[in-house]
């Protein structure tokens, strides 16, 4: 730094003036000063607002207590070496401040002067991001700052979709810094910059042959959106070429920075309409009655259109008058002082006393951060990053000679169509659906946003990898050798080239020596780093691994890992209908149909003749009772209530038990039913056999990291053939590999099959670059090739074909057979009715028999003993029971009658 202020005072020392002694406080003239070049678009713009400010300043003489301020300009003329020297005079005038310089070139030399002398120094177009307030503290930028502006252009360009632009740009600090931030915003959005087209400074192209050889650089490349950021001088010029070399014409975006926007409001003689479709961006002022006021009267004394940064500049000569006010008001002394640090130094001829320091430049720069106003460009207030609040563009489209605007953009909503100022008020919301832009007119006079992207017109073709595959050639193989490639990959990737709307010159390379299947990550790593391919067709696999370093398209085949095993058909067993049941469930079924007949025999025994007779008459008769059941209802057969109830009730189970053992034993019969130790891949992982897998594919290391199995148990295979050879001789228990191979496989080997259900769910893919557009354009293609029928028809065409009458490959296992826990519901419930049928019976027959024997009883309790009559009862209660009741009524009838018979002999025989 102190080589930077050595050359500034080498430079002080020809002004020749020495300044004796320090200022009074409240001066009668307060000195501003300013560096512009009066010429240039801003210096005029400038000019003529700072005369505006500090007449209006100066109009009320108490405001700053009786002093003038005064604004001095230095014309600068383009020169950082007038610049300078404008900056050290200001420094012997006793200047509270200085606005500019107009260039971040300077500023960043400059703000180096205005440390060391503690001069505040404000500037609205020096707006270079990296002027840091931590490096050059006395550095003020009184407008937004270029990193917002280069927020605003990213968001654009991830509104729109696109994804790579170009910059144009000169080759200074303010461009260049704006590009770089440009760079960063894009990365965050997964976008870029993929070429930086670097221009001469503004103040030395004096003829368009640099322009000219970097426009037709850029016309030969892929990305058509361009973005130029650069000073009026230039952007004429690159937009005077660019209609000459038709790349104004549809298919191009041009986005200029805020220089083309402050060129049309200014009046400058521009044809406009050569510039039809750019978009350009200005800085957002609040509409204020203030704003019209001073518009009307910038009108009186045109010489110049009003422009935004006339409006900064009037705002930032009120922050300094607003901040001196402040500082007066509270006591403040406006003093300067010498130097020691530049009293120190000697030379013969330098008069290093001449430059001041401003002793309260502190303080002073403390109140212009504090500055809260409202100013011409809207409210007035720094973030204590000293960036400015609330910044925020308009979004202009250069359309039919004039412009229109689409919209607008700001920090805290982002891309909208209403004013920025009418969402401060409601918490931020950046989401994507809550951006908005109006429509656009773009080059060429189209409506229809561009791809923004062609493929490079450089006579350079696509370079496609594609594997050299050693088996499963139907996915993709080579030609009889020669450099052509054919197969199922292959036709779908051309049927979906041909759908785009743009011709896509390309040729295959292949990858892999062809006599083993190649590694299809170091293939994919060959596409990331686009030295080698610029995409990859074939037979590749979407993994996780693989998404982060380039983009796939639209799976165009389905696939996962699946297990393959030996199998041996179920169907030829000779005992085969009973597989519907478990064994449990054949038990308790017939179980149930044991008990349902004890019941309802029980039931309808003493009621009903067809369970009675000999032992072995009820037992045929019990059973066919029951499983006859199955085929019609024996309803009308029971004479009992209970008995109709318990048999509706089994009736309904067996409808149901029935319904599904045949629905079971249907589907095991029309389907071919296979039988392994292997049911899937839980079954493989807890086993202790060896696995194989396809060399090259990707199951190894998926096998390995997911399912945690042993390295030591995965054999690689290479073929169909080695494949069946392995899985015959026990080399391997099963094979995992994806679907479309285990297909392809399957149609010929016939003893095999897919066992349980695929374990991983994928899709095959082409693999690009990340974030390029042909990947977006062509998963379009497929998707369109997908609903038309052609990419099945492609299918077929390769892999629909079988040479195995029963296609073992379709099943996924063996079927699930019914069991009990399937069916213990309605077991239960048929259970619970024959119990209660059961007990209201018992409680009816030991009624009647109760009611029917006391007579007996009576008779014979005078011929047993106590305990011949205990068993003489359970007798007469079994023979109660097993006796019929239509006897028992009767015997009952005949006994009464008995009975009352011989009461009446008795009754006559005492009579007489």
């Amino acid at each position: 730094m102190n080589c930077v202020l050595l050359s500034f005072i080498v430079l002080g020392a020809f002004l020749g003036l020495l300044s004796e002694g320090a200022s009074t406080s409240r001066p009668p003239v307060i000195n501003v000063g300013a560096i512009f070049g009066v010429n240039t678009m801003y210096g005029q713009t400038a000019s003529l607002a700072f005369k505006a400010a500090e007449e209006d300043v100066n109009s009320d003489p108490t405001f700053l207590g009786g002093s003038k301020l005064r604004i001095m300009i230095s014309d600068a003329q383009r020169s950082g070496f007038l610049s300078i020297m404008g900056a050290l005079q200001f420094m012997e005038t006793d200047v509270v401040a200085i606005i500019g310089p107009q260039t971040s070139i300077m500023a960043h030399v400059l703000s180096h002067l205005a440390n060391e002398l503690t001069v505040p120094m404000l500037s609205f177009t020096a707006l270079d991001p990296t002027l840091s307030p931590l490096q050059f503290p006395f550095f003020v930028q009184t407008a937004p700052s270029d990193l917002f502006l280069m927020r605003a252009i990213a968001e654009i360009i991830t509104y729109y979709g696109w994804s790579d632009v170009v910059a144009l740009y000169n080759d200074d600090d303010n461009s260049r810094n704006g590009i770089t931030a440009l760079g960063d915003e894009l990365e965050e959005r997964r976008c870029k910059i993929s070429y930086k087209a670097v221009l001469p400074l503004d103040v030395v192209i004096t003829s368009p042959t640099e322009i000219i050889e970097e426009l037709t650089k850029i016309r030969g490349m892929e990305s058509r959106i361009i973005i130029v950021n650069t000073f009026p001088n230039t952007g004429k010029m690159i937009f005077e070429e660019a209609k000459r070399l038709g790349m104004m014409e549809k298919g191009y975006v041009w986005i200029a920075t805020t220089w083309l926007s402050s060129l049309v409001d200014s009046d400058f003689p521009l044809d406009i309409k050569s510039l039809n479709g750019v978009l350009t961006l200005r800085l957002h002022t609040p509409d204020s009655r203030k704003k019209r006021d001073f518009a009307a009267r910038w009108k009186k004394n045109k010489t110049i259109g009003l422009n935004v940064y006339g409006l900064y500049a009037y705002d930032t000569v009120w922050i300094i008058a607003r901040a001196v006010k402040s500082f007066l008001e509270a006591g403040g002394n406006l003093t300067f002082s010498h130097d020691a640090k530049l009293s120190s130094l000697k030379g013969e001829a330098l008069n290093l006393s001449a430059l001041s320091r401003f002793d309260e430049g502190p303080q002073l720069l403390d109140y212009i951060m504090r500055t809260k106003m409202s100013g011409l460009t809207g409210p007035i207030q720094f973030h204590k990053d000293r960036s400015m609040v609330q910044p925020s563009y308009d979004i202009i489209n250069v359309v039919g000679g004039g412009v229109h605007q689409i919209g607008y953009w700001s920090n805290h909503s982002g891309l909208s169509v209403a004013p920025p100022e009418s969402f401060y008020a409601n918490p931020s919301n950046r989401s994507s659906s809550n951006q908005h832009l109006n429509s656009v007119t773009w080059p060429g006079g189209t409506s229809v946003t561009p791809r923004g992207w062609v493929f490079p017109n450089n006579g350079k073709l696509l370079r496609i990898g594609v594997p050299d595959r050693a088996s499963f050639k139907d996915f993709v193989s080579r030609v009889n050798g020669s450099s052509k490639v054919q197969g199922y990959c292959i036709d779908v990737f051309e049927a979906a080239v041909k759908l785009l709307s743009y011709p896509v010159p390309h040729e295959f390379i292949f990858f892999g020596d062809g006599q083993q299947n190649p590694n299809y990550n170091d293939l994919i790593n060959k596409v990331t780093n686009g030295v080698d391919f610029d995409a990859a067709v074939g037979d590749i696999a979407i993994v996780t691994k693989r998404t982060r370093i380039v983009d796939y398209t639209q799976p165009y085949i389905e696939s996962g890992l699946v297990v393959v095993a030996p199998v041996t058909a179920l169907n030829e067993n000779p005992w085969a209908f009973l597989r519907p049941f478990t064994p449990p469930m054949w038990a308790v079924t017939a179980s149930f149909f044991m008990v349902v007949g004890a019941v309802i025999w029980i039931l309808e025994h003493r009621t009903n003749d067809e369970f009675r007779g000999p032992p072995r008459r009820q037992i045929i008769t019990i059973l066919w009772f029951t499983f006859s059941t199955m085929f019609f209802s024996h309803r009308e057969n029971t004479t009992s209530t209970l008995g109709r109830m318990v048999l509706l009730i089994w009736l309904f189970v067996v409808l149901i038990i029935t319904s599904s053992y045949t629905a079971s034993l249907t589907s095991m019969l029309t389907v071919q039913q296979l039988n392994s130790p292997i049911k899937g891949v839980d079954t493989l992982i807890s086993s202790s056999g060896r696995i194989g897998f396809q060399v090259g594919s990707f199951a190894e290391n998926y096998m390995i990291d997911e399912l945690n199995i042993a390295r030591s148990r995965l054999v690689a295979l290479g073929s169909p053939q080695e494949y069946a050879t392995a899985l015959q001789n026990g080399t391997v228990a099963a094979i995992v590999d994806e679907r479309p191979y285990v297909d392809l496989f399957l149609s010929d080997y016939c003893k095999f099959a897919i066992r349980g259900q695929e374990f991983t769910r994928c899709g095959w893919g082409f693999a690009f670059p990340r974030d390029s557009p042909l990947a977006v354009d062509m998963s379009t293609a497929i998707l369109g090739l997908s609903e038309t029928g052609e990419l099945q028809r492609i299918h077929d065409r390769w892999l629909s074909k079988s040479n195995c009458s029963s296609p073992h490959g379709s099943q996924s296992g063996d079927s699930e057979q019914l069991n009990v826990h399937s069916f213990w519901g309605m077991f239960l419930v048929c259970g619970i009715a024959c119990l209660v049928a059961l007990f209201i019976h018992f409680v009816k027959v030991v009624r009647n028999f109760i009611k029917h024997k006391p007579e007996e009883e009576e008779e014979e309790k005078d011929i047993h003993t106590p305990a011949s009559s205990r068993l003489k009862k359970l007798q007469t209660f079994l023979a109660y029971v097993d006796e019929k009741e239509e006897e028992s009524k009767r015997r009952f009838k005949r006994k009464r009658s008995s009975l009352s018979m011989n009461a009446n002999s008795s009754i006559s025989s005492r009579q007489i």
